[in-house]
């Protein structure tokens, strides 16, 4: 009978066809709430408060309180929202007609951004329940119930609850403002050998450095969350693998007239569980001094006064850690970009020299693929790294630039989930499953036209440096006026996904797609030129030593060769190499080359060049085709040239060619242009 009661009390309101209730918890029953699935029951908010809203009148009673569902990392994203009007009306459209108003229609409409777009999501407020209580998220209010309904949002957007459970929290941060979220590790910093190598990879350097003074200036705006991969020994109760929101932080002095800096924690589970110096007995509702027995000795070190005020300010599950302790109890920190109501997004890196943050006001994007055996040539160890996409980047005044390089996130085929066993919450050991190691590298080029394979040889001037499993990487610089080239690659070669390539910058910019790969310098031909040719073989386990990625690269083949003085006034010998490997279509190996100069006062017989010595120049990436070809121009002196293969060990003949244009005298350049300017004068006496 009450079943039939409440179908006509509800006839008419919208039940989801795209999210049906009982198809929405899982995708492979794989997560702890599997337990759960007949027990769970579906009930609208009226049928679970007499009064429900979608906000609750105190700001703080909004915050969000996890359930059974695994998805901390979510709600720390959910408390920039609360903080920001702007924000929140972005993601829950206002005036959505509510429970007892007129146009209720038993739905409610949200905006999550996917892809490099905003797409609107509408759901039913169907909502999970144990015993008539919500069972996954809600607010710290029970008659409040937005949290719960993004959830749903979300968790449609995804596929089902379950895939809500483990996860990045820069990840939904993104996913709720559209911006832009990086994750600074706050572990140990290695060994002395690992700090030395910090000049060469600063995105190791800078996810070990974190200085809460960096964000001083922008911290009214930006998102700080941090997260323990382990129970830390501050909070026994906390588990392996979970995110907590930092409120704010403070800088406060002791009684002995030092200083000390606080920050404030809220936990998502809607309690406090910190057992620091700093944890605190006394109820939020009844402060008195002295504190209650069991409160931590730090609070003995501070006025009294300067004690109760923030004790005052912590909310419920909400604590206070120092600084030192921050560093040591937990394992990372994630930092969401300022978002202004114009929807620009706020430098976190320019905030020291630009008390307000300086605004990267302009940006695009661009989506791409990489696609196997055509476009996917994984890292810059494979010959193939050329046939990544590419994009022009122009940069019209000096500024400071970001750039993007988000992957699609991929399920498996089997299960539509990416978890292959129960994950703990949070945990980051699923994350190889369904992203690829992914990197961004930049070069700066003079203009649109250039010698691709010279380019990819030199240092590229900015990178993510090292290929990492993350759905986002970002690559942070200031760049001059002038064009740049961006290769996004996966570590893989033929690792197959979609991605969406995002700029932001505080000066104008351009970004387009290289619809081609760019052309090869073109060689000169005119002149004279005096052409070598050499034979050689790489011979299995004496000669075929590989590329200079492994330590036998020194056993290849090695020609020395001389240029000499070239005519007055020219900075260089113009040289054309070119490597030629004796063998079928069906035999070919990935081949390149390297030129060294000889060290001063070395005989050229000898040949010889310390192991540690760079090239001067390079054909490389090693491509598998007949002939390589590199043209340049060196100054005079003696040189070596080390032909090889990509891999060591691999055995084949070579002819390696060396051509070196010959330039005639000087008085004879001199004859030649006395008889053009002649011919000039009787051409100017025949028009007059």
């Amino acid at each position: 009978m009450e079943e039939d009661e409440r179908a006509v009390e509800f006839k008419g309101l919208f039940e989801d066809p795209a999210f049906i209730c009982e198809d929405s918890l899982f995708s492979d029953y794989s997560t702890p709430i599997a337990r759960f699935q007949d027990d769970i029951t579906w009930l609208r908010p009226q049928e679970i408060c007499p009064s429900p809203a979608l906000f609750p009148d105190n700001t703080n009673d909004g915050h969000a309180k996890q359930g059974l569902l695994g998805d901390c990392w979510f709600l720390c994203a959910c408390t920039i929202l609360l903080k920001y009007q702007h924000l929140m009306n972005k993601v829950v459209p206002p005036a959505q007609p509510q429970w007892g108003e007129r146009g209720y229609r038993g739905s409610f409409l949200f905006r999550l951004w996917q892809h490099g777009c905003w797409t609107e999501v509408t759901v039913d407020d169907r909502l999970p329940c144990l015993s008539g209580k919500l069972c996954f998220s809600r607010c710290q209010s029970p008659t409040a119930f937005w949290v719960a309904l993004l959830e749903k949002a979300y968790a449609k957007l995804q596929g089902s609850y379950e895939r809500l459970w483990a996860g990045q929290v820069s990840e939904a941060l993104v996913d709720l403002t559209g911006g832009l979220a990086e994750r600074w590790s706050l572990g140990d910093c290695g060994t002395e050998e690992d700090q030395g190598r910090g000049s060469s990879d600063s995105d190791w350097v800078r996810r070990r450095r974190l200085d809460l003074d960096l964000l001083h200036a922008v911290r009214e705006g930006c998102s700080v969350s941090c997260s323990v991969h382990s129970a830390p020994g501050g909070a026994s109760e906390l588990g392996q693998f979970h995110a907590l929101s930092v409120m704010e932080w403070v800088d406060v002095r002791t009684v002995e007239r030092g200083g000390v800096r606080l920050i404030r924690i809220r936990n998502p589970w809607g309690r406090r569980c910190w057992e620091g110096a700093w944890r605190e007995r006394t109820s939020v509702s009844v402060i008195n001094w002295p504190l209650s027995p069991g409160s931590g000795e730090g609070w003995n070190s501070l006025d009294p006064a300067c004690t109760l005020n923030l004790l005052g300010r912590a909310q419920e599950a909400e604590f206070w850690v120092d600084e030192t302790e921050f560093l040591l109890q937990f394992d990372d920190v994630t930092v969401g970009y300022p978002i202004n109501e114009e929807g620009h997004l706020q430098s976190i890196y320019s905030a020291p020299v630009c008390p307000i943050g300086k605004l990267l006001t302009h940006s695009h994007q661009t989506s791409d693929r990489w696609v196997k055996g055509h476009s996917a040539g994984g890292c810059r160890n494979n010959s193939s790294f050329g046939s990544n996409p590419q994009f022009w980047l122009r940069v019209f005044e000096r500024g400071e630039v970001l750039v993007s390089l988000l992957q699609h996130r991929k399920y498996s085929r089997n299960t539509g989930h990416h978890y292959t066993q129960s994950p703990e919450e949070g945990s980051s050991t699923t994350q190889h499953q369904h992203y690829q190691a992914i990197a961004l590298h930049m070069w700066k080029v003079e203009k649109k036209c250039l010698n691709l394979s010279g380019t990819l040889n030199s240092p590229p001037c900015a990178s993510t440096h090292c290929h990492a499993y993350e759905r986002e990487v970002v690559l942070h610089t200031h760049l001059e006026p002038g064009c740049h080239l961006l290769i996004p690659s996966t570590f893989l070669q033929g690792g197959e996904g979609s991605f969406l390539l995002r700029v932001f910058s505080s000066s104008p910019t351009s970004l387009s797609a290289v619809k081609t790969p760019g052309p090869s310098l073109p060689l000169v031909t005119e002149g004279e030129w005096e052409t070598n040719y050499l034979q050689g073989a790489w011979v299995t386990g004496s000669s075929a030593g590989g590329s200079r990625n492994f330590l036998s690269h020194w056993q290849n083949p090695r020609f020395p060769v001389t240029m000499g003085d070239n005519i007055a006034g020219s900075t260089g010998v113009n040289v054309r190499v070119t490597l030629h490997q004796n063998c079928p279509d069906t035999d070919l190996q990935a081949i390149g080359f390297h030129l060294y100069k000889t060290p001063e006062g070395q005989e050229q017989a000898e040949s010889t060049v310390p192991r540690e010595e760079e090239p001067v120049a390079s054909c490389i990436p090693h491509c598998y085709t007949q002939a390589v070809s590199l043209a340049c121009c060196l100054p005079p002196g003696a040189y070596v040239i080390v032909p090889s293969t990509y891999q060591p060990d691999s055995p084949g003949q070579f002819t390696l060619t060396v051509a070196r244009k010959i330039h005639r005298r000087v008085v004879k350049s001199q004859e030649r242009l006395g008889r053009a300017i002649q011919e000039v004068s009787h051409i100017s006496v025949m028009r007059s």
